[in-house]
C-alpha cells in the first residue's frame, strides 16, 4: 500500500495525465490504488430513469391486455400461443396490432435486462468499501504532484475530471480487504514506514507491504495472547495472598478481554466464549 511522499521526482518517463496516473495505480503490488470514483448520484438517477421507463412498459402492456379481452377469437389465440403470436406480428401477414404488441415485448425484454443488470451491479458495487484515508491521501499527494514549471502543482487530470478524487463517500476501492482489524488499521496507519517495500521501481512513494503488515500483526498478536496467559500463570503461582489473587484474576480478565474485543474482529459471542474459556 502507499504510504506517504518522499521526494520530488522527475516524471519523463510517462507523460503527465492519465499515462502517469496509470503506471501510479499500476506500480501498487497490494492494488490498494484500484480507486475510482462510483458515481452514486448518477447510478441512483439512471435506476430511477429504468424503473420509471418499465412503469411505462408494463402500464402499456395492460392497456393491450385491456383491448384483447373485447377483441376476437384469433387475437385472444395470439395471447396464449405464441406460435401464433410470432406468426401475426411478422412482416407477411401485415398484422399492426399484433406487430405493435410485438415489438413492446422486445422492448420490455431489452429494458428489464438493463434494468437488471444495473441493479446487479449496484448491489454489488455497494459491497465494496470506500479506500482508506491513509491510502486516499497518498493517492491524492500523486494525484496533485503535477507542476507547470513555476512551482505550482496542479491535477494530473484536467477538465471535469480534475474533481474526481475530491470526496472519498463517492469512491470506491476496488480490492476487498477482509473487515481488517484495529491493530491492523492503526499499524497500516501508523507504523508503515517500519514495513517498507524496497522492491517497488518508485521513488516518489514509500510502499509499505501489506504482507509484513499482516505477518507482524499475526505474531504479535500470538504473543501478546501467550503472554497474558502464561503470565497470569505464572503471577497467580507466585502470588499467596487470596485478595491478591481475585483482583489479579479480574485485573488479567479484564485485559484479555479488551485486547479481544479491541485487536480483534471478534463478535460478542466469540468474545464472552474466549473470556470465559
Amino acid at each position: 500500500m502507499p504510504r506517504t511522499k518522499l521526494d520530488v521526482e522527475s516524471r519523463s518517463y510517462h507523460l503527465p495525465g492519465y499515462p502517469s496516473l496509470a503506471n501510479f495505480i499500476a506500480s501498487d503490488r497490494d492494488r490498494t490504488t484500484l480507486i475510482y470514483k462510483r458515481f452514486d448520484e448518477l447510478s441512483a438517477r439512471n435506476l430511477l430513469y429504468l424503473q420509471s421507463e418499465l412503469a411505462e412498459l408494463q402500464a402499456r402492456q395492460q392497456n393491450f391486455d385491456q383491448e384483447d379481452r373485447k377483441a376476437d377469437l384469433p387475437t385472444k389465440q395470439c395471447a396464449r400461443n405464441f406460435a401464433c403470436f410470432e406468426e401475426a406480428a411478422s412482416a407477411a401477414q401485415n398484422n399492426a396490432k399484433q406487430k405493435a404488441r410485438w415489438e413492446l415485448m422486445i422492448q420490455i425484454r431489452q429494458t428489464i435486462k438493463e434494468y437488471r443488470e444495473a441493479l446487479f451491479c449496484e448491489s454489488t458495487l455497494a459491497s465494496l468499501p470506500p479506500p482508506s484515508k491513509g491510502v486516499l491521501r497518498a493517492f491524492k499527494k500523486d494525484f496533485y504532484d503535477v507542476s507547470d514549471g513555476r512551482g505550482e502543482a496542479f491535477p494530473t487530470l484536467g477538465g471535469n475530471s480534475a474533481g474526481l478524487y475530491d470526496d472519498i463517500d463517492d469512491l470506491v476501492a476496488l480490492r476487498v480487504q477482509e473487515n481488517p482489524d484495529r491493530l491492523t488499521n492503526f499499524a497500516q496507519e501508523h507504523m508503515g514506514f517500519l514495513f517498507p517495500d524496497r522492491k517497488r521501481s518508485r521513488t516518489s512513494i514509500a510502499y509499505a507491504s501489506d504482507r509484513a503488515i499482516s505477518s507482524f500483526i499475526a505474531w504479535f498478536s500470538t504473543f501478546l495472547a501467550a503472554l497474558l496467559l502464561i503470565g497470569a500463570i505464572v503471577v497467580l503461582y507466585k502470588v499467596r495472598s487470596p485478595d491478591w489473587r481475585l483482583g489479579l484474576i479480574a485485573t488479567f480478565t479484564s485485559l484479555f478481554a479488551s485486547s479481544v474485543g479491541l485487536l480483534t474482529n471478534a463478535r460478542r459471542a466469540e468474545l464472552f466464549a474466549a473470556t470465559a474459556a
